[in-house]
């Protein structure tokens, strides 16, 4: 799999995503994290590092090398494995596992994504939870889900087979770079009949991290499945 974060895109990722939410999502995911947390597509932190400053044991997988040395740079105690997060493996279990900010999106395939939930629910102990936060599909063949004066952001999207790109113009020292990340994307259903191939029921699913209901309306979603007891 191609690395779509390394370099630049690395350097300039906190700031660039320095005013999302952070706090809301921590106190979601916090309460769910007593037997610790594994957080797929770990990034820079973003999410990780609070949740670790509440003293919640934290680990993390990632594809990208150099997304982690961000966040080697701010903890050296949070562990991070690199590779794919369909399939990589981390030490021990884990009551809460997530992936945050449409990551699950990352995964372009259906049999990648089904891999997820699977690596997922293989890390969590009995009656752990799977988080995801993701975008609900969109239909318009193009749309413009950024604009300002330094960052212009275009979805292409191919309904029929669930591929699409996000092209990102973002003005870096007078000058317009271009990245184009391509994309999955994956109707609610589809991921709670992921879960149940992973052994996981939908414990609960809302509009955001305040736990706005969820309805026909929703841009997003925040799901969570929880694996059986026992």
């Amino acid at each position: 799999m191609k690395d779509w974060f390394a370099g630049r895109v690395a350097e300039r990722y906190d700031a660039e995503t320095a005013d999302m939410p952070v706090e809301p999502v921590v106190d979601f995911l916090a309460p769910l994290a007593a037997g610790g947390a594994l957080e797929l597509a770990i990034g820079t932190g973003r999410i990780a590092v609070p949740l670790a400053r509440r003293g919640i044991r934290v680990a993390g997988i990632d594809l990208s090398e150099d997304m982690a040395a961000q966040l080697r740079r701010k903890t050296a105690d949070i562990p991070v494995a690199i590779g794919d997060m369909a399939t990589t493996r981390v030490d021990g279990t884990f009551s809460l596992a997530y992936v945050v900010f449409n990551s699950i999106n990352n995964v372009t395939t259906q049999e990648g994504q089904v891999g997820v939930f699977a690596n997922a629910a293989a890390h969590l102990e009995p009656g752990g939870c799977f988080v995801v936060e993701v975008g609900v599909p969109g239909l318009a063949p193009l749309e413009v889900f950024d604009l300002s004066d330094t960052h212009v952001g275009i979805d292409e999207r191919h309904p029929g087979t669930q591929e699409f790109v996000s092209h990102h113009f973002t003005l870096v020292d007078g000058r317009w770079e271009r990245n184009s990340v391509p994309f999955r994307s994956v109707s609610p259903g589809e991921l709670d009949l992921m879960a149940r191939l992973a052994g996981m029921t939908l414990r609960e699913r809302w509009s955001g991290w305040d736990r706005t209901p969820f309805t026909a309306e929703s841009l997003k979603h925040v799901s969570v499945w929880e694996k059986p007891a026992g």
